[in-house]
């Protein structure tokens, strides 16, 4: 399936059974809206994952050993762990 970019490019896609997690290029995204989300089989977004302050962007992700959770960084310094159904955020830090 190929994916297109809502508003910038793609920085990175993770193939999950529900569909492709894509992360998008912070860079002239908008800050009010989140750049990690779940794209289904039929192109459709099933969920824009929840941001810790709202007008931060995410610059990594990676999915966890658990199989239902993943994690992603932003650019504010927050450490995130979010549900792989959802894209809701189960906790956060900030690192220093």
């Amino acid at each position: 399936m190929d994916v297109v970019a809502l508003y910038t490019h793609i920085e990175k896609t993770i193939q999950i059974n529900a569909g492709i997690i894509v992360l998008e290029n912070p860079g002239g995204f908008p800050r009010n809206e989140t750049n990690l989300y779940l794209i289904s089989q039929r192109g459709e977004i099933l969920w824009k994952a929840e941001k810790p302050e709202p007008f931060t962007s995410f610059s990594r992700v990676k999915l966890n050993e658990d199989g239902e959770t993943f994690s992603a960084y932003t650019l504010g310094g927050h450490a995130c762990e979010f549900e792989l159904r959802t894209g809701k955020l189960i906790s956060f830090t900030r690192l220093q």
